[in-house]
């Protein structure tokens, strides 16, 4: 019951993350879409689901349970974006919204592995930083602006997000072995970024 509990909390972030996609897909306005997006960590915080690439941020401050959960969350992040994708194309919105996500897709399955993974890396340190100021910021208006600025300026400079490809991939269709695998050059290049500055902060007692 506890890991169909976990997944659950996943598929639900996944769903909050694919919305964000949705409106992302939809705007022409790149600041909008950009800003926007942020309904999707907006839900994932406020309603306390599953996301992997903030969850990954805290691997080494808990016990091996917390990182065996990670995959199952991990997969219940796709079934909620896949599920998402799946539910839009039936309708009148799909064909547009496929093919925006077709040129999205495109770019990051025509990049190499490594500029994924370091696009991965520069992303979840953005996540960190949204995530944790939530947590952490004593001010409600604080906590907010943690997640607008976190997300907003991943998405603006291009950097790469696992999950959000995950939503992106199913709408265009696009799944493939290169796909799959690109995606978990991404995931290790998110949790590589996610626990990056956690481990400095501890190293220097902060």
């Amino acid at each position: 019951m506890k890991w169909l509990k976990t997944f659950a909390g996943g598929v639900l972030a996944g769903l909050s993350i694919a919305l964000g996609g949705t409106v992302f897909l939809s705007l022409e306005n790149k600041v909008l879409g950009a800003l926007f997006f942020t309904v999707g960590l907006f839900a994932v915080c406020t309603f306390g689901f599953n996301l992997f690439t903030g969850k990954v941020c805290y691997v080494f401050d808990n016990d091996g349970a917390y990182a065996a959960a990670l995959p199952v969350i991990w997969l219940g992040n796709l079934a909620g974006a896949w599920l998402t994708a799946a539910l839009e194309g039936a309708t009148r919105f799909g064909p547009a919204l496929a093919e925006r996500a077709q040129a999205v897709s495109a770019a990051k399955l025509g990049d190499s592995p490594l500029s994924l993974f370091i696009l991965a890396v520069f992303c979840d340190i953005l996540i960190y930083v949204a995530v944790e100021g939530y947590k952490s910021n004593p001010h409600p208006v604080g906590k907010y602006l943690a997640i607008f600025f976190g997300v907003t300026v991943f998405i603006l400079c291009g950097f790469e997000h696992c999950v959000a490809n995950m939503y992106y991939f199913s709408m265009a269709g696009a799944w493939s072995w290169r796909a799959l695998g690109l995606l978990l050059v991404m995931t290790l290049g998110n949790s590589v970024g996610g626990v990056l500055i956690p481990l400095v902060r501890k190293l220097y007692g902060k």
